[in-house]
């Protein structure tokens, strides 16, 4: 690995194993997020102290995503259906509701995360992954008497 590469944020990868581990336990799954951050999509009323908590459970949510770089759903609030939008750089902690098992995340975690370096580092490893001779002899079946 070089020096210019960023290695990927941990993350999302732990709120998506969190949220699925919560999830199967039968209990509710609550991410804390910075209401201050850029690009956070939320009902701005229920903010407290810069941050709001909501409650992901696939049941109070519909066509939830989570992606590396973002997690998005539509939920109710007052009986009116928004859609959330929560870059994961925004993503404080996610935590069950019964117990406050979960984790917190380093808010300095994306200080030095450049995704267009991942983003040139795959597709350079792409293309030179296309570069490669192909082989002659190709595998094949054969069937046997």
């Amino acid at each position: 690995m070089s020096e210019t590469t960023s290695i990927t944020p941990t993350r999302p990868y732990m709120v998506r194993a969190l949220y699925q581990w919560i999830e199967d336990n039968a209990l509710t799954p609550y991410l804390m997020v910075d209401a201050t951050a850029k690009n956070v999509k939320i009902p701005t009323e229920h903010v407290q102290d810069g941050r709001i908590v909501l409650n992901i459970a696939s049941r109070a949510t519909g066509n939830m995503s989570m992606e590396n770089d973002y997690i998005h759903f539509s939920a109710r609030f007052g009986g009116v259906s928004q859609e959330i939008w929560v870059p994961l750089p925004a993503v404080m902690g996610i935590y069950a509701k019964e117990n406050s098992q979960g984790m917190f995340f380093d808010p300095s975690e994306y200080e030095n995360y450049n995704p267009e370096e991942d983003s040139v580092a795959a597709s350079n490893k792409s293309t030179t992954t296309e570069s490669k001779p192909k082989r002659d002899n190709k595998a094949g079946l054969k069937v046997l008497k």
